[in-house]
């Protein structure tokens, strides 16, 4: 911040406060309560009249209280411009020791879990390091996967053993930590509608669901040509890439003609954030092994 903006922020803030004051003392000054006074300052509301008396006292020494309450704190605390407090408190560093008490506490308690392979995670005697996991699923995870990782429109279903980059634990571990970017390019300009709608016909065939097979037809060499690159010719997909398979019924995007024909045209643009600034490496092989029990 600028010396301008904060010695702006500083006199504006201060004024407002010294104001304040004036008008409670000003406002006081020279009246005494009565209790019995018939004086009103003169307005009416629904036949309800203001006593002309002054705040009660116990009011009074609240507001003065305040006023108090509120210079000591910009005193000790951020409030005035550029002026860090006597304290030197910052919400930054409060954030930096609790993660320090946090990291001091639970370190140890992830790092003895982080000692199993992922496999023996999975066995019953160590079920206290799935629980743990599914905490960290849920405070990091459970937003887009949902609590139970079943997924969502756009995000995939991690129970069903469909993956779009392998489901082992290499694999699984690397989309946590680095996160993924997928892209499927728009084909529309390329296709056209008719050979949008040709080519939504042949990617149903592919796992036998309900389609137009003179279009599907028609659209087999473009498949070849246009999509099997990614897709493989036989439509199963290549982790590779994230290229989804596209023969065993399960769609992130939806599986009827129009979201199929929806994706074809406009492309899709899928994100998996990196996780490797937020959790440790002990914590995301714990969520790994979480991620991986729920499609045993």
């Amino acid at each position: 911040m600028s010396a301008f903006w904060s010695a702006w922020i500083s006199v504006i803030t201060l004024a407002v406060i010294l104001g304040c004051t004036w008008l409670l003392f000003a406002t006081r000054k020279g009246q005494k309560y009565n209790e019995t006074t018939d004086k009103t300052v003169g307005h009416a509301f629904d036949g309800i009249e203001e006593l002309d008396n002054p705040l009660p006292s116990w009011w009074f020494k609240m507001f003065v209280a305040t006023v108090i309450f509120g210079l000591v704190y910009l005193l000790l605390y951020p409030g005035l411009g550029n002026f860090k407090g006597l304290l030197g408190w910052t919400s930054q560093g409060q954030w930096e020791e609790e993660m320090a008490y946090a990291e001091q506490n639970y370190a140890p308690v992830f790092a003895r879990f982080a000692e199993l392979s992922v496999d023996d995670l999975l066995q019953p005697e160590n079920a206290e390091g799935l629980r743990i996991g599914q905490r960290l699923f849920a405070n990091n995870c459970s937003v887009c996967h949902g609590v139970g990782g079943v997924g969502a429109y756009g995000f995939p279903n991690l129970t069903d053993d469909d993956w779009l980059y392998g489901g082992h634990e290499a694999a699984i571990k690397t989309s946590i930590t680095n996160g993924r970017n997928g892209a499927m390019p728009a084909w529309g300009d390329v296709l056209g509608e008719d050979g949008i709608r040709d080519m939504a016909h042949f990617v149903l065939s592919l796992s036998n669901a309900e389609h137009d097979a003179e279009s599907a037809a028609r659209a087999q060499p473009q498949f070849g040509a246009l999509c099997a690159a990614c897709h493989m010719p036989d439509g199963t997909g290549m982790h590779a890439l994230g290229a989804p398979n596209l023969t065993n019924g399960i769609w992130l995007y939806g599986g009827s003609f129009e979201q199929i024909a929806q994706t074809l045209r406009h492309g899709r643009f899928g994100v998996m954030p990196a996780f490797n600034g937020l959790l440790s490496e002990d914590q995301i092989h714990l969520i790994t092994a979480y991620v991986k029990s729920l499609s045993n």
